[in-house]
């Protein structure tokens, strides 16, 4: 029942919030939090070991990223150094005398090289349409 108040003739309700209960049900669920965060065990992402890696593919076209990011392209030990622009069209080239998807690509990149180059490298590959591209790994000793 509302608190009424008493004022001359007749009885109001009060307009007033009762803040007591609130602050109750708050500081509940803030103790239930603070007890159950620790018990919540964050996401874990499973990357694949290099120990476990596939070998090398025997035929391969391989694209080099120095440590200037300039881009290089190796086949048969011939090495060439491409812009970005160029290089979608000369691996497609080089794919094309071979059946379809037996040449595989490995982009190799320097360790300090930018994670962005490697991914615009990559995309730009497979945006053109180049099969099987892949980045090639050190194996752990």
């Amino acid at each position: 029942m509302p608190n009424v108040a008493s004022r001359g003739r007749g009885r109001r309700a009060m307009n007033e919030i009762n803040m007591v209960p609130f602050i109750d049900v708050m500081l509940v669920l803030l103790i239930i939090f603070m007890v159950t965060a620790p018990l919540i065990s964050p996401s874990t992402i499973e990357l694949p070991s290099v120990g476990k890696a596939n070998r090398p593919p025997d035929e391969k076209i391989e694209v080099l990223i120095g440590k200037d990011e300039s881009i290089e392209l190796r086949l048969d030990k011939i090495t060439q150094r491409l812009t970005l622009a160029e290089l979608p069209a000369a691996v497609l080239g080089a794919q094309s005398g071979k059946p379809a998807g037996s040449t595989a690509v490995v982009i190799s990149a320097d360790r300090s090289v930018r994670y962005d180059s490697v991914v615009q490298v990559l995309d730009r590959l497979q945006r053109q349409g180049v099969q099987r591209v892949g980045l090639a790994v050190q194996p752990s000793p």
